[in-house]
């Protein structure tokens, strides 16, 4: 039978070391979808964080690849999309944020809004996804709490409503106040922070004489937000106006439990998504679907090719033939998959806003729509700006065959966007990418995967703008420029730096710049 029971679908943002992957397991904890939480840098027999499997990442305490966690909550299925956290390696953080109808943005308290946040946060904005703010790491020193309103309001021009206000500064965290009830939530720390952290709900009059002069604090903080308009609003939230704050230490498990009751309170479920065609498809209707990831290599004994599809209307049920939106055949679901890290389950149903993993799906891209019934097809899920840029060559030349079918393969997954020109030749395509980290998973995946070594050659770009054939004929022989054409076709200019693009542009005018998603200014 359908599991009809409400969704909620997010992904959580962040720098690197602001505590996703410790979030992420604590969230599950709470959930009872483990017994134990463990991040990858924990110490000891702590064992490696559930949504991290890839030998790199286990060895660099990092998410490369991109996980979906799903387990109940108070009676709602909670479908966590993970994401790369790593500054190196975020192309696919942002393709996950198409899959997913909120974000909770981590905000490291100590160092406040840090450079990858805000691209994340920027990527949402774009989307139209409502963004929770997690105060992260408030058993640590750092900045003050009205400092940090001050600075998300400056730096994502979204007014901070916050939902809880510490009790205590940083590093002295004795627990929050509830905006909404009035309450103490007084937290009690475990060891090392693996279990649950219980939490006693204590009324104004309850406050002990220890916690007496840091309660009065926060009381009264509590007021001047509400005089100055910083109470949480619904429509406001919802619009992109406006981000629920909260306080936590996630490594500690402080409040976590308060965050998954606000994902069910506030965070949207699924809503109804247009076509290219301008046709919509609302949660009840018949099955469709998405893809926004492909990834191979999951199984070591096996050439598996999985791809992640957010379901965004009626019930899937596997075995159920759905057809391709791109070539308009049928496709089989016989082998379909839900995905708990490294674990994969068969799964007989799925509902809106669920992810399945379709197994041996190689007709399948990032971007493909798959549906039953009446044709629909989404909007393609955006590629984004690259910033480090190599030539690619066969390290042994008699491997080129296996070499060129790594590199096909590597580019349809969107492990790095491959781009080439008339004059460099099939032979050295160029391989772009957000972070420099994508290439060291290129060459790890064709040398282990294919068979391949690879040589590279680093170039001198930094930034990347859209063009088109007009343009790339008009920039020809421009020094410190060079456009190439992606495998979709299309044409991207490359400069040495954000000085030389904008010259250029200043220069050419009538000539086609487009800054994609996510860049640089």
């Amino acid at each position: 039978m359908p599991d009809t029971r409400p969704r909620r679908t997010f992904a959580v943002i962040s720098h690197p070391d602001a505590g996703k992957s410790t979030l992420t397991e604590a969230l599950a904890l709470h959930a009872r979808a483990i017994t134990e939480a463990g991040a990858v840098h924990g110490k000891g027999d702590r064992r490696a964080t559930v949504s991290d499997w890839m030998a790199m990442e286990k060895a660099r305490g990092i998410s490369i690849t991109s996980a979906a966690l799903q387990f109940v909550y108070r009676d709602h299925v909670i479908n966590l999309v993970d994401t790369p956290g790593h500054s190196d390696f975020s192309e696919d953080t942002y393709r996950v944020l198409s899959a997913v109808d909120s974000a909770v943005m981590l905000v490291d308290a100590g160092k406040g809004l840090e450079p990858q946040t805000l691209k994340l946060f920027r990527v949402c904005a774009l989307r139209g996804i409502p963004v929770i703010t997690v105060i992260n790491k408030w058993d640590r020193p750092g900045l003050s709490a009205l400092e940090l309103m001050d600075l998300i309001q400056e730096k994502i021009k979204l007014r901070p409503t916050p939902l809880t206000w510490p009790v205590g500064e940083a590093g002295d965290f004795r627990g929050v106040l509830d905006r909404r009830t009035g309450e103490f939530v007084k937290y009690t720390r475990t060891a090392g922070g693996a279990t649950r952290a219980p939490e006693k709900r204590l009324g104004p009059d309850e406050v002990d004489e220890n916690d007496a002069r840091v309660w009065a604090d926060a009381v009264e903080e509590h007021e001047l937000l509400g005089l100055d308009d910083a109470d949480h609003d619904q429509k406001r939230f919802l619009a992109g106006e406006t981000t629920p704050v909260m306080f936590a230490s996630a490594l500690q498990n402080f409040g976590v439990a308060q965050l998954l009751d606000l994902l069910l309170d506030l965070a949207p479920g699924p809503n109804p998504t247009p076509g290219v065609d301008g046709s919509v498809r609302r949660p009840d209707d018949e099955f469709s679907a998405f893809v926004f990831k492909v990834q191979s290599g999951m199984n070591a004994a096996h050439r598996d090719r999985l791809a992640y599809a957010r379901v965004v209307s009626g019930t899937f049920e596997r075995g159920m033939v759905v057809t391709h939106a791109g070539t308009g055949r049928p496709f089989a679901t016989k082998f379909a998959q839900t995905v708990f890290g490294r674990e994969t389950t068969s799964v007989e149903n799925a509902e809106p806003g669920d992810i399945i993993g379709l197994v041996n799906a190689n007709a399948l891209r990032v971007g493909d729509t798959v549906y039953v019934g009446d044709p629909i097809e989404f909007p393609p899920v955006p590629t984004f700006a690259p910033e480090h840029f190599v030539t690619a060559s066969a390290g042994d030349i008699g491997r080129y065959k296996q070499f060129r079918r790594g590199i096909e393969q590597l580019d349809q997954e969107g492990v790095v966007q491959v781009l080439r020109s008339d004059l460099r030749g099939d032979q050295n395509p160029v391989l772009a990418a957000v972070g420099p980290m994508q290439f060291e998973v290129v060459e790890d995946r064709m040398t282990n995967e294919f068979n391949a070594p690879i040589r590279f050659s680093r170039l001198d770009y930094q930034v990347a703008r859209r063009t088109d054939a007009a343009g790339a004929a008009a920039l020809s022989g421009i020094r410190g420029v060079e456009v190439l054409q992606r495998s979709d076709g299309t044409h991207l200019a490359l400069f040495v730096d954000q000085w030389r693009a904008k010259v250029t542009a200043r220069d050419n005018p009538d000539v086609m710049l487009e800054a994609l998603p996510a860049g640089g200014s």
